[in-house]
């Protein structure tokens, strides 16, 4: 196998290099959109104290940031197509920069709607840069071994999700001075996410001017079909069942997620959970978000010798016992049952990624915008999980993440079998 690189064919021993240096950029690309992603979970509460939502109205910051991928990702993949996978990541960067650069205007005006569309220019930026990093991991080493490797560059992604409740807790959460209630109070909570999107704006930029310098492998179509010893035949991606079922693997999953980190903060501070105030609640996130880290460190190398479909439906089953208890109990038990999911939610995005995009050749990257477009599930199911909560209650509407954890491992078992329909 030989890729072309400006004109030259790259030998095997300088082709790892050349792969080793490409995985660490795009490693530290991974963490940032982690973090970025994340802080969703704490502009959810703090937005919905700002403009006293209900929790529907709340979760439209996930409606608007998770709809952009149902949107933008099947477009994402033709242009990635057309443009290849590092100029697009340098397109989607630069987008989402302008995103957080919104941020500043809506909260000077104090306006909803502005965030939400703040939000939506964010999560469009990010989607590019899911299209066009993902299937690039996938192809820059064994196929074999791309589950390992996806999970490997996921745990930094889930790294940034760690890190980002501690920055929200504290710049965001914890930023208000003023008396409760004041309308010195409402312009503070308003204005405290100026200044970290703006420098999340200048992080953005920086690594799009970095990424518009590197010099990485040039990983087209035909070459991911020598790397996963595929060629597809079929002109339809969607003839791929085990692909059309992976999407809907990427919906219930993301989904799932979503909501789960969307209704922690406010499942905390139940007088029969933890009574815990936002603040302090926020700090718990890590938690969740530090258990899928911790999670894909040890999945990268376990499954290496584990079955990826296999490893899957066990840490799908694992988050339905869990979620189980988060309903069916009170107190500490509950608490700690559901930030728990989230080390096993660890592996589940890039296996089920992985498996999806399995045998689909020079369609690759079609099939990278579908299932980036299947991420709509956490624009949804956050939605449907508000409504539960505001006509029964929160803590019964987390049966709606644990039916998603249903199928993932069916998706595990059976559904992810390379089949042509």
């Amino acid at each position: 196998m030989s890729i072309n690189i400006n004109s030259a064919v790259v030998s095997k021993e300088a082709e790892g290099k050349s792969y080793q240096f490409a995985l660490t950029s795009l490693t530290f690309l991974f963490f940032i959109w982690g973090f970025i992603t994340c802080l969703n979970d704490v502009l959810i509460p703090h937005l919905k104290q700002v403009f006293e939502l209900s929790y529907v109205q709340a979760s439209l910051v996930q409606f608007c940031f998770f709809g952009a991928y149902f949107i933008v990702s099947i477009p994402a993949g033709a242009l990635v197509h057309r443009l290849g996978f590092q100029q697009g990541i340098v397109v989607g960067l630069t987008i989402a920069a302008i995103g957080c650069l919104l941020f500043y205007p809506a909260a000077e005006l104090r306006t909803y709607p502005l965030f939400l569309a703040a939000l939506f220019v964010l999560a469009s930026g990010i989607t590019l840069l899911q299209v066009a990093a993902n299937p690039f991991v996938t192809a820059l080493g064994k196929a074999e071994t791309a589950s390992s490797r996806l999970t490997m560059t996921q745990a930094f992604n889930a790294f940034g999700t760690a890190v980002a409740p501690q920055f929200g807790a504290l710049l965001i959460l914890g930023a208000v001075t003023a008396s409760i209630g004041t309308e010195e109070y409402k312009i503070q909570e308003a204005q405290s996410v100026q200044i970290p999107y703006l420098l999340l704006a200048s992080v953005l930029l920086l690594m799009a001017a970095i990424f518009a310098w590197l010099r990485l492998p040039k990983v087209q179509s035909e070459s991911i079909d020598e790397v996963t010893g595929h060629t597809s035949q079929s002109d339809s991606v969607l003839s791929y069942r085990h692909l059309v079922l992976g999407a809907i693997g990427i919906f219930v999953y993301v989904g799932g997620e979503v909501s789960i980190g969307s209704y922690l903060v406010s499942f905390m501070g139940l007088p029969e959970i933890s009574g815990l105030a936002e603040h302090d609640a926020g700090r718990y996130l890590s938690y969740y978000w530090g258990g899928a880290m911790v999670g894909r460190f040890i999945g990268a190398i376990a499954m290496q010798k584990i079955a990826a479909g296999k490893a899957l439906a066990f840490n799908a089953m694992c988050s339905v016992l869990l979620i189980l208890i988060a309903i069916c109990t009170n107190g500490a038990l509950a608490m700690w049952a559901l930030l728990a999911v989230g080390l096993c939610n660890s592996i589940m995005f890039p296996t089920i990624f992985s498996l999806a995009l399995a045998g689909l050749g020079r369609l690759t990257s079609n099939g990278s915008g579908v299932l980036c477009a299947a991420i709509v599930g956490g624009a949804l199911v956050p939605v449907f999980q508000g409504f539960i909560a505001d006509v029964v209650s929160l803590q019964l509407s987390f049966v709606v993440p644990m039916l998603c954890y249903l199928y993932i491992g069916y998706y595990g078992l059976v559904g992810h079998k390379v089949e042509s329909v």
